[in-house]
């Protein structure tokens, strides 16, 4: 009994030798494709054999070990097969089927992920170069993932905003480079913490045609980070303006700085020199109805105060007087 279990294991570590070969050869492949030299053409179809070849191998392998599994389902029962461990189908580097979180739980994780990791990834955001990000990575292997590239994507915004446009640029280049990894993982369809190490081999020495598409999306996704500043900016303005807009507001809920805008400019002329003779006695000159329909306007902005006097019996209501409200006050 032993032994056949020993076979197995034997079977397994194989089969998945072999996996791992194939995810190897398949990243050298994509490397090489879109190659321009005759050389790297010829290269690419080796590798393209190679690839064949691996897959042969790992399908031979899998019939093996399923064959073995359907003699182990074949044994009579006793303490030896009861009591054994089962085998474990541990695939290297190869992704296991997940299933999609809800935006809540997605929202819960990269909430946890920040408030335990934050440090880190900011860290990570400030390097430069190539060989320093990828042994950051390699002793940090957590970060390699959606929740890091999020993070950075804001952390871009938020440095555009204020107006920190080297750093903005620095943290957008590491967020392409998170962003290069989890795709490649994605192309692979194997986990992105098995990956990196490919993906800095594959960037250091890349042609010309791989540079340049990291290079165009590099400036694609700073232009797209200068866009999302911009619109946040202009939010935080309106929503600042609006903000000072309702404190403005007159007793009438007019705004004193649209209800001048929309004045005569004699009436304007008048707020502006703050004299009262001068605008009683244009009143006294307006067609009534324009003048009554204005000072209610200026009254309702506040612009214009009135101020009712009665005698000491209260018995005589006085004319009206109206005290001015400084425009500049008012704005």
């Amino acid at each position: 009994m032993e032994a056949f279990q020993k076979k197995g294991e034997d079977l397994e570590k194989s089969l998945n030798e072999v996996k791992k070969k194939v995810c190897e050869v398949q990243l050298k492949v994509k490397q090489l494709e879109g190659a321009s030299t005759e050389q790297a053409k010829k290269e690419l179809q080796e590798t393209k054999n190679q690839e064949k070849q691996l897959r042969k191998e790992e399908r031979s392998w899998e019939k093996k070990l399923e064959e073995h599994r359907r003699e182990e389902k074949k044994m009579p029962w006793n303490v030896d097969t009861l009591s054994k461990e089962g085998f474990s189908k541990s695939v290297l580097n190869i992704k296991p089927e997940e299933k999609l979180d809800t935006e809540e739980e997605k929202e819960q994780k990269h909430k946890t992920f920040v408030e335990k990791y934050e440090k880190q990834i900011k860290h990570f955001g400030m390097l430069r170069r190539w060989d320093d990000s990828q042994k950051y990575l390699s002793d940090n292997s957590h970060l390699v993932c959606e929740e890091t590239a999020n993070y950075l994507v804001i952390m871009c915004i938020d440095l555009e905003v204020e107006e920190k446009h080297a750093l903005m640029e620095q943290v957008a280049h590491q967020t392409i480079v998170m962003q290069f990894i989890l795709e490649l993982a994605k192309s692979l369809k194997v986990d992105p913490r098995g990956c990196f190490r490919q993906f800095f081999s594959k960037i250091k020495t890349a042609d010309q045609q791989y540079q340049d598409a990291f290079n165009d999306e590099l400036e694609s996704f700073k232009e797209r980070v200068r866009g999302r500043a911009k619109i946040r900016i202009e939010k935080a303005m309106k929503e600042y303006e609006e903000e000072e807009k309702k404190k403005r507001l007159g007793p009438g809920g007019l705004d004193p700085v649209e209800v001048y805008d929309t004045l005569p400019s004699e009436m304007q002329k008048c707020f502006d020199e703050k004299d009262i003779q001068m605008l009683q006695d244009l009143i006294s000159k307006m067609d009534p109805m324009d003048a009554k329909y204005h000072m209610k306007r200026c009254v309702d902005s506040g612009l214009w105060v009135p101020n009712s006097q009665t005698d000491g019996d209260g018995e005589k209501e006085a004319e009206p007087q109206y005290e001015e409200v400084k425009k500049d006050d008012a704005q």
